[in-house]
């Protein structure tokens, strides 16, 4: 891996707050991601299940998590096991982790190899009454692929059909969606290796450039600061292109006089930042293109404001609207009138800002969270708002990533990432 290690009392932590919400005389098992084959013997890079990851800190193929507090020997309290590695795969694939160094990375002592799961796994279901599965809950996934996961459960009830079987993910979700201060370290990491980026870029783009060579600007200066790389498919849109929500084909040539929305964010240590920034390519705004950028981020920042604790997401999306609708009319976008005979389930608003505001961040870019609670304190949420004016051949979105405070507003981690118009057109000078 690229990125430099993570203390393993992380990950010790992490697990005690898992073990504290289960039930009595429970296991719960995660598993690691498969390798996806493409074709032939190409495969896509493999990129480890968050879910493992956040209770271990392993980031290796065919791995397998177990706790169970309440196992009969100390030992078996906490277990990984783990592809054994050998000359040949260390020739072939490259160093994998051995006992000595998953303990190093994770804080746990007892490291079986795979082969001697199902042996260890049975002597532990002999022992339990209840299993802790982990599915795919989040609420904008749509799966259709057999994940390891998957296959692990469909076996675990054919074996064992008389045991409970448990969600892990009212518990996870929970977890993971109010961060720790090891983790607001790595993802300012991640948005200050997105502010490098984004310099570069501003320094590069001018009339006549390709997305793609923008693109290619991002991922140089990403890699060489040891980040994994895109933390989501970047969007690279100029013009007409930014007014496709999820544009990722970066493959047109930028014009003078349009403006460039790039959507893109750096993973480091497998955690995301989420990064919105539009420049003009002449590298200076029109005086409409301006009226519409400062409309978004006054509205960004208002936005921002409301992300305390107690804020519902419903009702702040509600409120955000509310804002918006403000600065179209000011826009001359839409007209009181059409607000006051507005669909109630399509607000006037919606024809120019279609989308939400705000989503959780954190190992994943949509991040775990129940979005029918409260805001916390320690959450991550992006604020994203955007005006998108297709007859135009104009799209404003901008974003940056906050850590919600227990007192007072939230904590900007790309506040040094330039957004201001005039910040913009001076370093494009």
């Amino acid at each position: 891996m690229k990125y430099f290690p993570i203390d393993k009392n992380l990950f010790v932590k992490n697990r005690k707050k898992f073990v504290a919400k289960m039930k009595p005389n429970s296991l719960v098992v995660f598993n690691s991601n498969d390798i996806y084959p493409i074709s032939a013997d190409s495969t896509l890079p493999f990129a480890q299940h968050r879910d493992i990851f956040y209770l271990s800190g392993v980031d290796q193929e065919e791995s397998i998590l177990v706790l169970f507090p309440d196992a009969v020997k100390k030992e078996h309290q906490e277990i990984l096991f783990l592809k054994e590695t050998n000359a040949h795969i260390a020739v072939w694939e490259g160093e994998k982790l051995d006992r000595e160094k998953a303990l190093k990375t994770s804080g746990i002592k007892t490291v079986y190899w795979l082969e001697d799961f199902e042996k260890v796994f049975f002597n532990l279901m002999v022992q339990a009454e209840n299993v802790y599965i982990n599915t795919n809950e989040h609420y904008r996934q749509a799966v259709e692929t057999e994940t390891r996961e998957d296959r692990f459960i469909k076996k675990c009830k054919v074996n064992y059909p008389a045991h409970i079987y448990l969600r892990s993910q009212p518990i996870i979700q929970r977890l993971r969606s109010i961060k720790e201060p090891e983790e607001i370290a790595l993802l300012q990491q991640a948005c200050d290796i997105t502010e490098k980026g984004f310099k570069r870029v501003l320094g590069f783009t001018k009339p006549n450039v390709w997305e793609h060579e923008i693109e290619a600007e991002y991922i140089h200066e990403f890699i060489r600061n040891r980040s994994d790389g895109f933390a989501y498919t970047p969007i690279i849109a100029s013009g007409y292109n930014a007014n496709v929500l999820h544009y990722i084909e970066n493959n047109q040539q930028c014009k003078e006089g349009d403006v460039i929305l790039m959507d893109v964010g750096a993973s480091y240590a497998r955690y995301a930042s989420d990064m919105t920034r539009c420049i003009p390519v002449s590298g200076k705004f029109t005086e409409r293109q301006k009226d519409v950028y400062n409309a978004v981020l006054r509205v960004k920042n208002a936005a921002a404001k409301l992300l305390v604790p107690g804020t519902i997401w419903a009702d702040y999306h509600v409120e955000v609207g509310e804002i918006m609708t403000k600065e179209l009319i000011e826009l001359k976008l839409i007209t009181k009138e059409d607000v006051a005979n507005e669909d109630p389930n399509w607000p006037a608003y919606k024809k120019y800002f279609m989308h939400g505001t705000s989503h959780h961040m954190g190992l994943d870019t949509h991040d775990y969270g129940i979005l029918s609670e409260p805001m916390e304190a320690n959450m991550v949420f992006t604020v994203e708002p955007g005006i998108y004016i297709p007859e135009e051949n104009l799209g404003i979105r901008l974003e940056d990533d906050y850590v919600i405070q227990e007192t007072g507003e939230p904590f900007n981690l790309m506040q040094h990432i330039p957004i201001e118009v005039e910040d913009i057109e001076a370093l494009m000078k």
